[in-house]
Order: C-alpha cells, then sequence, then structure tokens
C-alpha cells in the first residue's frame, strides 16, 4: 500500500514538473493572466451546480451561500490579480537601483478543507498559476467526487488555451498518508484546514503556509447605529451555516444598552437563551463533555442544532443567541462554534470590552480575527493595537469580509494567516505573492549621496 501511495504521488508530480517546466519557458505574462482569468470564471459560470455538490456530498453548509461565495470568491480573486505582474522583471526602483525579478516556486501542494471544497481549490489555483507554478491538490475525503469534477473543469480550461493540462491535478483517492506524502515532494504546500493538517505542513521539511483555528470575538461600541449592526453580526454568523473561520463567534455589547441589543437581535429571527439549564444544553450539544466540537453539529441548520440540544425553537429563526455562563477557559462555548450559534456578554467599558475578547483569544482564535462596530477612531486604533489578530473588520460581516471584499481592502482569499499567534508563517492573507521567488537585482550607484558617519549617528 505504502508503495502504491508513493508511486502515485511521484507520478502526479512528475508530471507537474513536465508541465510547469513548459508552462515557465513558453507562456508570457497575457498568456499566463487569460489562464488565471479562466479559472476563476469557470466557477463563476458553473456556481449554482458546483454549490448543490458541495451541499451534497459534504453534507453541511448552505446552497444559497455556497452559490454566492462561488460567485464573490472568484470575481473578487480576479479582480484583485489582473494587471499585476508576476512573471520576469515585476518592479524596478531607479532610486535606489534594485530590479526586482518574480520567478516561479516550482509545484505547489495544496489541501483542501471540507468546509471550502469548491473555492479554495480554485483560488490557491489561481496564486499558484499567475506565478507560473503548476498545483496539486489534496482534497477532503468527503468531497472527492466534487473535487475531481472541478479539476477536471480546470483542466478543460487549459487545454482549450492551449497550456498543460497538468498544470492542474488532484489525488483522486486520497488519505492523509497520500497528503502526507505529496507535502514531502513539492516546493511548497498551501494548508487550509484543521490544525493538525497545518502541523503536518510545517513538519514536511518544505515551506508551507497555513492557517490557524478562526474564534472571531465582535465588539459592540457605544453610540453607534445597533439597528445597522445587528444585522450584520447575524449575517456574518449564520453564512454557510457558521462553517466560516472567519465567522462571528462571541459578541460584546454595552451593559447599559444590552436589553435594547438583544431586542434587535430578537426582532432579526435570533434565538435568545438566558436560561442557564438552556444554554448547558446547548454547550452540551455542540461541545459534548466540554471536548472538541461534535461533527454532527458543524456547518448544520439552527433547527439539527437545537434538536441534538433538545430545545424547541420557533419556526424561522436564524441564529440561536447564548448568554455566556462565564469567559473563562472552562466555558467550551469561548472558542469556535462552526454553526450558526453565537454567545453574548455585557461589559462596562471599551477597555474591558477589548480584554475580554483577547482572553477568549487567548485560549483559541489567536492571530485570526476579531470585529468591531464602532464609529469612534480611538477605539478602533485601540482594538488593533490591543487584540493579537491579523485582521480587524470594521462595521461589516467579518465572515465575508476578513477573506477580502469590494468593500475593503483585504486581499482576497480562501487561507488566512494567523502569524505567530497561531504558529503560521505569515499574518496577512494568502495571494499570489507569497507562491513567487524574487531575485533581487542590486545596480551600483556612483552618484549616490553617502551620509558622513557624523550624519549617520546624528
Amino acid at each position: 500500500m505504502e508503495q502504491d501511495v508513493n508511486k502515485m504521488i511521484e507520478e502526479l508530480v512528475n508530471k507537474a514538473k513536465a508541465a510547469q517546466k513548459e508552462f515557465e519557458e513558453n507562456f508570457s505574462q497575457e498568456q499566463v493572466d487569460e489562464i488565471v482569468r479562466a479559472i476563476g470564471k469557470v466557477v463563476y459560470d458553473n456556481a449554482e451546480e458546483l454549490a448543490k455538490m458541495a451541499v451534497e456530498e459534504s453534507k453541511m453548509g448552505v446552497y444559497e451561500d455556497k452559490v454566492a461565495k462561488n460567485y464573490g470568491k472568484s470575481k473578487n480573486i480576479w479582480n484583485s490579480l489582473k494587471g499585476k505582474k508576476s512573471i520576469g522583471i515585476i518592479d524596478e526602483d531607479k532610486e535606489k537601483g534594485i530590479i526586482k525579478v518574480a520567478k516561479a516556486k516550482g509545484i505547489v501542494g495544496a489541501v483542501t478543507p471540507v468546509t471550502n471544497p469548491v473555492v479554495t481549490p480554485m483560488c490557491n489555483g489561481m496564486f499558484a498559476l499567475k506565478g507560473h507554478n503548476a498545483i496539486i491538490i489534496s482534497p477532503h475525503p468527503r468531497v472527492e467526487k466534487l473535487n475531481k469534477y472541478l479539476v477536471d473543469l480546470f483542466r478543460e480550461e487549459l487545454k482549450k488555451l492551449g497550456a498543460p493540462v497538468d498544470l492542474f491535478q488532484t489525488i483522486e483517492k486520497t488519505s492523509i498518508e497520500a497528503t502526507n506524502v505529496l507535502m514531502k515532494n513539492v516546493d511548497v504546500v498551501v494548508a487550509t484546514g484543521g490544525g493538525a493538517m497545518v502541523k503536518s505542513a510545517y513538519s514536511s521539511g518544505k515551506p508551507a503556509l497555513g492557517v490557524g483555528p478562526g474564534n472571531v470575538q465582535v465588539i459592540v461600541d457605544r453610540g453607534i447605529n445597533y439597528e445597522e449592526a445587528v444585522p450584520k453580526i447575524i449575517a456574518g454568523r449564520i453564512f454557510d451555516n457558521g462553517i466560516i473561520c472567519s465567522g462571528e463567534q462571541s459578541v460584546f455589547i454595552p451593559r447599559e444598552n444590552y436589553d435594547e441589543v438583544i431586542d434587535i437581535f430578537k426582532k432579526n429571527g435570533v434565538f435568545y437563551v438566558d436560561n442557564k439549564d438552556d444554554v448547558a444544553k446547548f454547550s452540551e450539544a455542540i461541545f459534548p463533555d466540554g471536548g472538541i466540537i461534535n461533527r454532527d453539529a458543524v456547518g448544520q441548520s439552527v433547527q439539527v442544532i437545537a434538536k441534538l440540544a433538545g430545545v424547541e425553537v420557533p419556526e424561522g429563526t436564524r441564529m440561536i443567541l447564548l448568554k455566556a455562563r462565564s469567559l473563562d477557559r472552562n466555558e467550551p462555548l469561548c472558542k469556535e462554534k462552526m454553526c450558526p450559534v453565537m454567545i453574548s456578554a455585557a461589559y462596562d467599558t471599551f477597555e474591558e470590552a477589548v480584554a475580554l475578547a483577547q482572553a477568549n483569544l487567548e485560549w483559541e482564535g489567536k492571530g485570526h480575527s476579531a470585529a468591531l462596530h464602532s464609529d469612534d477612531k480611538a477605539h478602533i486604533e485601540y482594538a488593533g493595537e490591543h487584540l493579537t489578530v491579523s485582521r480587524l473588520v470594521v462595521n461589516q460581516a467579518s465572515s465575508t469580509g476578513a477573506g477580502g471584499s469590494l468593500y475593503n481592502g483585504f486581499s482576497p482569499t480562501t487561507t488566512l494567516g494567523c502569524g505567530s499567534w497561531g504558529n503560521n508563517s505569515i499574518s496577512e492573507n494568502l495571494n499570489y505573492t507569497h507562491l513567487i521567488n524574487v531575485s533581487q537585482i542590486g545596480l551600483f550607484n556612483k552618484d549616490a549621496k553617502v551620509p558622513s558617519d557624523e550624519e549617520i549617528w546624528s
């Protein structure tokens, strides 16, 4: 069996190497961009079919949200890539005498999570091809059929444009062993998935770009329009039944406005639970015995979660909001809940709200993202300075904003680095620049104004 896996990976890598060599030697920036566009466009054009397949095979998430994700990510990523130089000379600083030359990393091995089986391989593929690389996907076993169908669509586009089809390949029958062998035989690894997989990627002996777990803390500031903020928080939490790593998890509300804000949540279809017995039932349903998350709860609807908890919710309920029993390491509900459930708590000072959010991040999600609804620039800067996150998403839904959108400046991606806080090598959104090598040419500048020692040390 081990020999079969090694042989299978060796064949994929050898085909990728041959395709990548031809790609790098014969395809210009304009041709590369045409190919990258085609990869995104095929997901855009088949958004509904691919969303349907994703829900049916993974048995999680929301069809309409996956359609929106397929449309949104494909167009946003292409919009961010078009016109960007990634082949040959990409920059020249005449004043400093530096010329930058982009070169391929080679073969990219990319791990795909079950939660994002369409846009993650699309995104990583677009970034890889943008830099003259080839890519091999290792899909989650629960979405192998969809993954094969998707990669075949990509290969058809490559063929239409006269590019080597083996620039885009996948492991058709995946396993932990196959993934580990792949990661050891490529030039760079992009690991989007669970902590164990990311750790394996960093242990592969190859450069790896991984992500950490999310646990987005939401702070609602004083003096804002709560009627506008609350629907954004709800939309972020319920998107795709809460499986997005940048989805909202806990909301902190000014104490004097707590009841008012909770009423707005209720008015927007949220089932609020402050009865400790019922909160305990939901906690046990999501985190049995206070341990790891219940797989039967991940990406499921409000109705399924309520049934697991044995609690009746009104028809039409969109989200469950639980009043926090505590905010410490003994409370499992303070962790990432990959379903349409949040917890809430009141705070007195803004500084306390930031401290409470940071305490939760210390337990899980450190380095990932946080959200703030505020019109106070000083408060926004304070949160940005004190929260150990790579992204602070302000006045927008975090789940659909942290990964980049047309309404903010975050780089559109599906892989969100968490820096050293999350044991990651990057603390920004992954993009094509992470999948190219850059050679710098340093020219001698005989006319450079060289400062004296006195000037340097003054």
